[in-house]
């Protein structure tokens, strides 16, 4: 391929897409080049202030804990309250925690700020999907998510370098760097973006209309939805399986911690390289067909993962279900944006947002208690087996959904039902309930 063709192809990459969505970009970039405390929060935990291995780990899981309970709050916030206060707020609750765990030091003080900030880190989420799918055209959002997920993984390379180059500066230094990146964050997005939210859809007497109220388990209710999120739960568990899994079973090969970090730093390394390729390669394809192929992906690479032993073919692993991570990430956002009707997006959002922090959650611990008691091998074939699963559901319960060119979620078509009244049908445009 020329250097002509390769300019081409990153122009039309990133050309078309409305100057909102730079700014939302820079603000994703710039929010994760400071994310410090997660990198270093274990190594703060047991190095500074003392304490165990398990301690570290349950503060690690309560982020996760808070994470399933923001993710909805963010999502109903998003569609009731507005995109843009909803992050301002987050970025800035999220800003405060990191200040807090500068200055925090009792073990249960530093578990309480943990879990907040996993709380507004999490409810932050769903109104930046909301806001890309609302400011995007359908034909462009695939692209656009894959964008914002490129940015997240470049700020994420960037802090992990320069977090490690910047240690002698002293864990809490690090922590007050993240709080004025992501204070910085809010401020972008406080002065530059705008409010995408649609308008209330009121009837003919003025009051909102009452099927555009819209709860949670109304989101629930949405039977191809329901199957994506659960579908999206079964493949998170695979992708968060390795990093637990992967340095215990390195560690039982006889390899040292330092050939682990060599190893995950692959992962990061293909995301900021090829990201934007994989995504020009696969933007014309059937979303339900890449759903499928990310999921065989994700089985292949951790199932692999069990006949490895060099550091070599533990990174050709990686490569395999980081692979699966570039195509299925944007992907699964656009598809949890077409499902979602106009008024609903952040609920939609922070429904599917519940899945990845449920498996950040869970994953460690079913992971760490395989790998007790059956051992790694049975580790990977689980993940190998359930990514499997994840393939056929895609393929089976939701080609129909993802792929016709209309499609319609259960709360659009309670609306149009023969018993709804035409006060319910009345006005142009969605609401946020």
């Amino acid at each position: 391929m020329s250097i002509d063709s390769l300019r081409r192809s990153a122009r039309a990459t990133v050309s078309g897409l409305p100057r909102g969505f730079w700014w939302l970009w820079l603000s994703t970039l710039v929010n994760r080049t400071g994310a410090f405390v997660l990198t270093f929060l274990s190594l703060y935990l047991t190095q500074e202030l003392g304490h165990s291995a398990w301690f570290a780990g349950l503060v690690v899981a309560l982020h996760g804990l808070g994470g399933v309970a923001g993710s909805p709050l963010g999502g109903t916030l998003t569609d009731k309250w507005g995109r843009r206060p909803t992050m301002v707020t987050m970025h800035l609750v999220t800003a405060s925690c990191a200040t807090a765990l500068a200055l925090v030091t009792t073990a249960w003080g530093v578990a309480a700020v943990v879990l907040l900030m996993g709380v507004s880190m999490q409810a932050v989420r769903p109104s930046i999907q909301a806001t890309i799918t609302d400011m995007v055209p359908e034909h462009d959002r695939r692209r656009a998510f894959a964008l914002n997920y490129w940015a997240l993984n470049l700020g994420f390379a960037v802090a992990a370098f320069g977090g490690g180059a910047a240690i002698f500066l002293g864990y809490r230094t690090l922590f007050l760097v993240e709080a004025i990146a992501v204070a910085t964050c809010a401020l972008i997005v406080f002065l530059r973006l705008p409010e995408t939210r649609p308008e209330a859809r009121r009837n003919p007497a003025g009051e909102l209309v009452e099927k555009d109220r819209v709860s949670v388990l109304d989101v629930l209710r949405d039977a191809p939805f329901r199957t994506l999120v659960l579908l999206n739960l079964l493949v998170c568990l695979v992708f968060t399986a390795p990093w637990v899994g992967l340095p215990l079973s390195m560690a039982a090969a006889g390899l040292e911690p330092s050939a682990y970090g060599a190893v995950i730093a692959v992962n990061g390394v293909v995301i900021v390289a090829f990201q934007l390729l994989v995504n020009r390669m696969t933007e014309k394809r059937s979303p339900a067909m890449l759903l499928t192929v990310s999921s065989l992906l994700f089985a292949v690479g951790t199932g692999a993962t069990a006949l490895a032993g060099t550091p070599l073919v533990f990174a050709a692993t990686v490569v395999v279900w980081t692979i699966g991570e570039m195509v299925h990430v944007p992907t699964n956002a656009a598809a949890t944006a077409k499902l979602a009707p106009e008024h609903a997006r952040g609920r939609y959002q922070g429904v599917m947002g519940m899945s990845w922090a449920l498996s950040g959650f869970l994953a460690p611990i079913l992971a760490g208690w395989v790998v007790d008691g059956p051992g790694p091998d049975f580790l990977w074939m689980g993940t190998a087996v359930i990514g499997g699963l994840a393939a056929i559901g895609y393929t089976t319960r939701l080609r129909k959904a993802l792929d016709e060119d209309e499609p319609t979620s259960v709360v659009e078509k309670e609306a149009d039902t023969p018993g709804a009244s035409a006060d319910e049908k009345a006005g142009a445009g969605s609401v946020s309930a």
